[in-house]
């Protein structure tokens, strides 16, 4: 048995696909959405798996860093290709790196659109 919460997160950034032959290797930008998804196997003192208000303090935090800007130029998607595929991974990284030892990261799922997403699942 595990619990799960979903916590819908969001940030402005542009970016350019390296080494893509098409108009998305020029600069472009997204409304990135995200669906991140954070499970624990039992309960916190306080019936939760993760305060809502502390989970989405965890996700600010990571996300600060990347709206606005041009993500090309930000670790570690300086040298990593900025694809949902690998933002939905770093985000998830990330996320979880700064979790409490009994809260996961279940998945990530980074929309660029609204009908064009990619989900990192660890």
């Amino acid at each position: 048995m595990a619990y799960e919460l979903v916590i819908k997160a969001d940030f402005g950034a542009a970016h350019s696909l390296r080494e893509y032959k098409g108009k998305c290797e020029r600069l472009h930008g997204h409304n990135w959405k995200l669906d991140i998804c954070l499970t624990a196997d039992r309960l916190n003192p306080d019936s939760m798996v993760i305060d809502f208000v502390d989970a989405k303090a965890v996700i600010h935090a990571v996300l600060e860093k990347y709206d606005h800007y041009h993500l090309n130029d930000i670790p570690p998607f300086d040298t990593l290709n900025p694809t949902s595929e690998n933002i939905a991974r770093v985000v998830a990284e990330e996320i979880q790196e700064k979790l409490p030892g009994d809260v996961r990261v279940a998945r990530v799922t980074a929309w660029e659109s609204d009908t064009n997403g990619a989900t990192y699942i660890p």
